[in-house]
């Protein structure tokens, strides 16, 4: 009689087999999911409590269904078993449409700590008119400080299809272009010298030539004359910055410093002329 409940199951050999290897099954995810987790939030600046929830969930349902295959090998509880799978296998769907939104950004979200394609204090642009500095990313939404210091809370199921330009995405410098235009009768070759000198002079430039180009005498900054327009000449400039922020504030400065030395010299922007008419009765 004693071994009576034992002689019930179907193999024994089995049923341990299947217990220890869910046992096993949950140890080994929770340890690589723990190890995941840390390193993730390590790297996207993100608090990892965020995470837990989900592998306590997946563990739990790892334990969950283990048990429930461990149990079915005992014939007199085996409707039992198949009844708790059913039940929770219905369920699991149930929850599934009932949260298809949620579960969407929460797999965006994984995907976005796993991939990364972006992650805390980068400056990313999306669409025409949407850009910013991401502050925070959760599994369920990306959060982005805009120019205005307003919060742009983005799903992570949108954000994830959409074309995102990481201005930080390994490598962090810029290449600015500052544009000036000038009147066809301006002496073109004092104003690429003007332009050139006032950038390559500013403390923000960053010479990003490589061995290659210093070998060959390639400028720092690069002046050319890119297009003959209706109304002048247009020049640019190829400055290059350590970040976006930087880059903008190297454009801004060099302009006006150029617009200085271009009146001293005698160089004129295009004046664009509007005729208007009226009819008399």
């Amino acid at each position: 009689m004693k071994f009576a409940f034992f002689d019930s199951i179907k193999s024994f050999p089995v049923f341990i087999c299947i217990l220890l290897a869910t046992v096993i099954l949950g140890y080994l995810f929770n340890r690589y999911a723990v190890r995941l987790i840390r390193k993730s939030s390590l790297y996207i600046n993100n608090d990892p409590t965020n995470y837990k929830f989900l592998r306590h969930a997946i563990t739990a349902l790892i334990y969950i269904i283990g048990f429930g295959l461990a149990v079915n090998e005992f014939e007199p509880l085996r409707g039992i078993a198949k009844s708790l799978l059913a039940g929770a296998g219905i369920l699991a769907v149930a929850i599934g449409f009932a949260s298809q939104a949620a579960l969407s950004n929460i797999i965006s979200g994984i995907m976005i700590i796993v991939f990364r394609p972006f992650r805390v204090n980068d400056r990313l642009k999306i669409k025409d008119n949407l850009s910013g500095t991401v502050e925070d990313i959760t599994l369920r939404h990306t959060v982005i400080r805009d120019f205005e210091n307003r919060r742009i809370i983005i799903p992570n199921d949108v954000i994830s299809k959409e074309v995102i330009i990481n201005s930080d995405f390994n490598d962090d410098k810029i290449c600015k272009w500052i544009e000036v235009t000038i009147d066809y009768h301006s002496d073109i070759d004092l104003a690429k010298k003007i332009l050139q000198e006032e950038t390559l002079n500013h403390p923000l430039i960053r010479d990003a030539r490589t061995e290659e180009d210093k070998k060959s005498d390639q400028p720092i900054v690069a002046v050319r004359v890119i297009d003959l327009l209706d109304t002048g000449v247009r020049i640019r400039a190829w400055a290059w910055a350590d970040d976006t922020s930087k880059a903008a504030i190297l454009r801004w400065e060099v302009i006006e410093k150029v617009k200085h030395r271009f009146d001293a010299a005698g160089i004129l922007f295009p004046v664009v002329n509007v005729n208007t008419s009226s009819n008399r009765i």
